[in-house]
């Protein structure tokens, strides 16, 4: 093991796909972590994988399907329409899953402990403070805290959590991940899961945005767009 490992949460989303960009460019050798909670978008996975291959990184899927049964009512796990819209909404709630962040950043801190890592890294950013708590940083601060009690004695002294995105817009991290030559266009955002970005989801919505607050070129194909084009 080098002296500077993280084991890092990613999605296969362009959020967390600029944290692995980071880390690796920070020097930290990777080990990457996808979760596998019952998401209907369950091909974000593939495009998880496919960044660690692109980065030389270790990448395990943990599957924890059959917890995610548990944490219903959904719009990401159940049988219920995904809102269109900004994040901003109220109607951006029902993409809640219970407490997932907690659950899978604490199957990241058993795994750093094992590996004797120094940080396990995640991706939250400001755009997801509106909705979702365990974005926040006071959830940040917390679960860190409470972590350095759970693992006292055990693993890498200096274990830590690291969201370096955590007051960062997405239109920030786009500009960071264009100055580290992320391949966007190889990243899933959309809850759909369909064959391409619905383009009006609110993680679609706030993907288009961030690309064009940040003056990236967005590759990526939508739906919506598409549809548009040839006048449906």
């Amino acid at each position: 093991m080098g002296d500077s490992s993280a084991v890092a949460i990613v999605s296969g989303g362009m959020d967390s796909v600029t944290l692995a960009h980071l880390l690796k460019d920070e020097g930290y050798d990777l080990h990457l972590l996808s979760v596998d909670y019952g998401q209907r978008h369950k091909k974000e996975l593939a495009y998880a994988e496919r960044c660690a291959e692109r980065l030389r990184a270790s990448f395990d899927v943990v599957d924890i399907s059959a917890v995610g049964r548990l944490l219903s009512g959904s719009a990401l796990t159940d049988d219920i329409e995904v809102p269109y819209g900004h994040y901003a909404e109220e109607t951006m709630a029902v993409t809640v899953v219970p407490n997932r962040n907690a659950i899978m950043l604490s199957i990241a801190y058993g795994v750093a402990v094992a590996r004797e890592a120094q940080v396990v890294a995640a991706a939250m950013h400001a755009g997801d403070h509106y909705v979702y708590p365990d974005c926040r940083p006071e959830f940040i601060e917390a679960f860190d805290a409470m972590q350095k009690k759970a693992v006292e004695g055990f693993g890498d002294p200096e274990l830590h959590l690291y969201t370096p995105f955590v007051h960062k817009t997405k239109a920030q991290i786009v500009e960071v991940g264009a100055s580290l030559g992320v391949p966007y266009e190889d990243t899933w955002s959309c809850y759909e899961g369909g064959e391409v970005h619905c383009g009006l989801c609110g993680t679609c919505t706030e993907r288009k945005e961030a690309f064009e607050l940040a003056g990236v070129p967005d590759l990526t194909v939508y739906r919506d767009r598409e549809a548009a084009k040839a006048g449906r």
